[in-house]
């Protein structure tokens, strides 16, 4: 009964805290006749609240708000529109948004809806479109007026295929659009966004002819995106340089990295490709590589090697894998031992169970021991005294039990 209780009073605390976030929020745009906050009250209907034709900010969030006004007065001057964390709002009116013509921010995450009606197509001025976790979003309507939009943020939705007039969205500076099983993009689509700076489309897979488009974006900094074979024919990579973070996924299945977006990660699932060495010219730009059931490193007499800028490595269920090194050429191999020195600070290794070695081509390596769980540390001195530690972490070569 106690920890009931406890549960309870954190509860209050927190709509509290959204309350008060809210306030605080609307406090830096205006005073309090610009601004409405009904916010962590557990409101079920908003239809009895009267707003004024001076208010510019409206906060419905962390409430149970279950639907809309069919009817709405006209709100000429209100800019931003705030309904996040409603989970019962299921439906919106198919006029509801003929109200606000001056709307520049909606936000509608975490809520139930399944569609959005047509009239968001009449918001000409908004600039965000915020849908984050709306899981039961199936499908957008038009969005061909929405020339000024410049943040489609339509992270964890069902959405099946993008919305009619997309092309038209040529402002936008961000796109979290997650689409599963979606159609061929059309030549030239991303190109119509010459302003973009973090595109975010993970479940679809891009050809070369896309990739090469993405690689013409000049003010991008953050890239997630899914690729096909024929995406590592092309052999410069130079452009990935001005990227701050990206990942890149290489197979049919996505599986679980920690996001970062300041990482520059390369993903590889059941797939034969890295033992080609495809992948060799993306890899001088990452900082961290998966490798996830790739059976073709048998191809190579079970040997891996890795680029020597890689911070981080991880690979699980590689099961022909015999050797791990680093990939160095003639003249690193001459100098490894006095100026040459790995960064790699993390290696994690799971069900690896024919791995022998570990370490750099002509030196002494690592010899893994047949164990579930080894737990490796190498330092290695560099010149002028300094040192450096290569600390291998968290290494199991045998089935994980944890």
């Amino acid at each position: 009964m106690e920890i009931v209780r406890a549960q309870v009073v954190d509860c209050v605390k927190m709509q509290d805290v959204v309350r008060d976030v809210a306030r605080w929020i609307a406090s830096m745009f205006g005073d309090e006749h610009t601004s409405v906050f009904q916010a962590g009250i557990e409101l079920t209907e908003i239809s009895h609240i009267k707003i004024s034709v001076s208010v510019k900010r409206i906060f419905f969030v962390s409430n149970k708000i279950e639907c809309l006004p069919d009817c709405l007065t006209k709100c000429p001057k209100i800019t931003s529109l705030h309904l996040q964390e409603n989970k019962p709002l299921a439906k919106i009116p198919q006029e509801f948004f003929l109200a606000f013509p001056a709307l520049r921010v909606l936000n509608l995450s975490r809520t139930g809806i399944r569609e959005l009606p047509s009239s968001i197509n009449s918001l000409r001025q908004l600039r965000a479109l915020i849908l984050q976790f709306c899981f039961e979003l199936k499908e957008l309507p038009p969005v061909a007026n929405l020339h000024n939009l410049q943040v489609l943020d339509c992270y964890h939705t069902l959405l099946r295929c993008l919305p009619q007039g997309m092309d038209n969205l040529t402002n936008l500076r961000l796109l979290n659009m997650h689409v599963a099983n979606m159609k061929s993009i059309s030549k030239g689509f991303f190109l119509k966004f010459p302003s973009i700076e973090m595109l975010n489309m993970p479940f679809f897979s891009l050809g070369a002819t896309s990739f090469d488009e993405i690689s013409s974006l000049h003010t991008l900094t953050y890239l997630s995106i899914r690729v096909d074979s024929s995406s590592f024919f092309n052999t410069d990579y130079t452009w990935m340089t001005r990227l701050r973070g990206f990942r890149i996924d290489v197979g049919e299945t996505r599986i679980f990295v920690p996001y970062n977006k300041s990482k520059r990660v390369i993903n590889v699932y059941e797939c034969e490709i890295y033992s080609n060495r495809e992948l060799s010219g993306m890899l001088q730009f990452a900082s961290d590589l998966y490798l996830h059931a790739c059976m073709g490193l048998r191809n190579d007499g079970g040997a891996c090697s890795v680029p020597k800028n890689l911070e981080e490595i991880t690979t699980n269920v590689c099961l022909q894998l015999v050797e791990l090194y680093v990939q160095c050429n003639s003249s690193d191999q001459a100098t490894l031992d006095n100026t040459e020195i790995p960064r790699v600070q993390k290696l994690k290794l799971y069900r690896l169970p024919e791995l022998g070695m570990l370490g750099e081509p002509q030196r002494d390596r690592m010899r893994a021991e047949n164990e579930n769980t080894v737990c490796l540390e190498a330092r290695l001195q560099m010149l002028r005294d300094e040192q450096r530690a290569l600390i291998v972490q968290a290494v199991t070569l045998g089935d994980r039990r944890d």
